[in-house]
């Protein structure tokens, strides 16, 4: 019997290794799975590589793994804000390398790991110092940019409902990148607000199949 719940937050990402990629979910809080990021903060892990939206903000979440000084590099596309002051202090002191990353570029990316593909053209930073050192490429007369898929080891995400084949929907704007980072990961973990039995999701509107999911952690 196919039953990928597990009992905990802690539990869920308790194999999340030293030098491990992961991808969070989330724009700003929306979406963004908060217990499953607590969780990795009491776990240990360290010299990790994180993808998300921005760099933090405060000194919760994200902000407070990147303070324990747990993150060795980040992908973002706002990696300043006004709270972003942990970022930004260990960024000038050359602590965290950054990797800046149009939005629509990273989706972009991360949708390339889900579906296999080797790399894309695009035309976003074209011209800019994004593009620099990479290959570029004209094609129907338009100038586009090489880029390479953002694989990633874990994925932390969050859904709405979940079923336990891993089957997921979500809230309206918390869907954002979750559905993409769970394609992009070699393990998508998915923390959600509610387990119901199986069947109770119309398959029509199932949005991240259960193929894309590993662990389902109920989190009220």
């Amino acid at each position: 019997m196919i039953d990928k719940q597990v009992a905990s937050p802690e539990a869920a990402v308790a194999d999340v290794f030293d030098g491990a990629t992961i991808l969070i979910g989330g724009f700003g809080w929306s979406g963004m799975p908060t217990r499953l990021v607590d969780a990795l903060i009491a776990q240990g892990s360290k010299d990790l590589t994180l993808v998300h939206n921005n760099a933090g903000n405060g000194e919760t979440g994200i902000a407070a793994l990147l303070k324990l000084g747990r993150v060795r590099r980040i992908l973002c596309s706002y990696p300043r804000q006004p709270d972003s002051y942990v970022f930004d202090g260990l960024y000038r002191a050359g602590k965290i390398e950054l990797e800046l990353v149009p939005q629509g570029n990273m989706a972009l990316r991360m949708q390339a790991a889900g579906a296999g593909l080797g790399a894309v053209y695009t035309p976003t930073g074209y011209g800019t110092q994004l593009a620099e050192g990479k290959e570029t490429r004209e094609i129907d007369g338009r100038h586009y940019v090489l880029e390479y898929p953002i694989h990633a080891d874990f994925a932390l995400i969050k859904a709405e409902r979940g079923d336990r084949w891993g089957n997921l929907v979500y809230r309206k704007a918390a869907r954002n990148f979750n559905p993409i980072m769970a394609a992009a990961a070699k393990c998508a973990i998915a923390e959600v607000r509610s387990v119901v039995p199986l069947g109770e999701i119309d398959p029509e509107t199932v949005v991240t199949p259960g193929i894309f999911v590993k662990r389902v952690v109920e989190v009220r």
